[in-house]
């Protein structure tokens, strides 16, 4: 009998980054593909969480998220978006960003709905969509001289009043952009123009360099009553197998979420939201030294791929290099991301991400490679080292 897999799911298959992790694996590569630190994260939480399991807290969480973790979501935004959540109607506890953008796709949006989204894009989204029948427009942002930007009338010709939201992630996987303020405010007023919901991606939000600063677009005059806010703890303090995320939106919006929420998972391991909400509330120091550990490893990563042959784009935002591969293929005789992608695990003992799973047309992404920089700099000096070796 063959394989049984809904129709809805079908296009999809296994995920680029199982099957790019597993080939690491086999060939003992170093691993920039998957975006996961090689490293723990901070004992401040891991101390509240232990603590907090002590104490007693293992049972179920309410389906919001527990008040106290609610609460310093809510200081949170506050602090670093300039948006001030009721941490009791606006504020949800989820598994995860994914879980919560599952959450608002289900609880929002009907089957036919159209939303926009930027591509490349995190390849959940389309599968979320695909779970709520809802239809993709898609905008491109594409290269330029330093990074990625979309094309104006690309992104006003997808909306039509047949759009019910804009989903964007900034700062941006896979290529690092950080949208700026006068592309927020365009998103704005078209958003405000059609009636439409921005839902905002937002897990690398502590994750920026070069001074550029990450701006919500929740907090763009206009927009705090038609934006759902996405985030989690994974990024910010590097702890993604703790799953824990949230999203912030308006009553209106956070009843669709929550309505979705509590049939998808309920509730959130309950003292791992406590050892959440003491990162959030005192981890700003260890932001810090994460932000100037992955500076220097962006750095480090993007001048030697440089020096090798690969075409930078340095990344503002997020730990994700994109690289032009187009020379370095050339030399290899080799022609695609995907074929790049297969050859380094097991000739260089690197492995990478092909983007163009991130692309409706993966033509697209086809002449650029993802590094993962969110490693110890023994990994990072190592997989230079293989690189050189096996490219120089």
């Amino acid at each position: 009998m063959s394989t049984a897999i809904s129709d809805r799911f079908r296009p999809f298959g296994t995920t680029i980054f199982t099957e790019m992790t597993a080939l690491a694996n086999k060939h003992q590569a170093v691993n920039l593909a998957q975006g996961f630190p090689d490293f723990d994260g901070p004992e401040i939480g891991k101390l509240a969480a232990k603590i907090a399991i002590d104490a007693g807290h293992n049972q179920y969480a309410p389906m919001p998220g527990v008040p106290i973790l609610r609460q310093a979501i809510a200081r949170w935004a506050n602090r670093i978006n300039g948006i001030d959540p009721d941490p009791d109607t606006e504020v949800t506890v989820t598994s995860g960003c994914t879980e919560a953008i599952a959450a608002t796709m289900l609880g929002l949006f009907n089957p036919g709905d159209e939303i926009v989204v930027f591509e490349p894009y995190y390849d959940s989204y389309r599968a979320c969509m695909a779970m709520a029948g809802v239809v993709a427009r898609l905008v491109t942002l594409h290269p330029t001289e330093t990074g990625f930007s979309y094309n104006d009338e690309e992104l006003q010709a997808a909306m039509s009043s047949r759009t019910k939201g804009v989903l964007i992630n900034t700062p941006h996987n896979p290529t690092g952009t950080v949208f700026n303020d006068r592309q927020l405010e365009q998103i704005t007023q078209l958003c405000i123009r059609h009636d439409a919901i921005a839902i905002s991606d937002e897990v690398y939000e502590r994750i920026t360099f070069d001074g550029i600063a990450h701006r919500s677009i929740a907090s763009i005059p206009g927009m705090r009553d038609r934006t759902v806010v996405l985030s989690s703890a994974g990024k910010s303090f590097s702890l993604t197998g703790w799953k824990v995320g949230w999203a912030i939106a308006p009553p209106r919006l956070s009843a669709g979420i929550r309505s979705a929420h509590q049939f998808l998972t309920f509730s959130v391991p309950t003292p791992l939201q406590h050892g959440v909400a003491a990162l959030l509330d005192e981890g700003e120091d260890e932001i810090t030294k994460l932000q100037a550990h992955y500076g220097s490893m962006r750095g480090l990563l993007g001048e030697s791929l440089s020096e090798l042959g690969f075409r930078v784009r340095v990344p503002a935002g997020s730990y994700f290099i994109m690289a032009e591969h187009t020379e370095v293929t050339q030399r290899l005789g080799l022609v695609s991301d995907v074929d790049l992608c297969r050859w380094l695990p097991e000739h260089a003992g690197v492995g990478a991400i092909p983007p163009s799973a991130f692309y409706s047309d993966p033509a697209d992404g086809a002449a650029f490679v993802r590094f993962a920089f969110c490693k110890q700099a023994k990994a990072v000096d190592e997989a230079i080292a293989r690189l050189r070796k096996a490219l120089a």
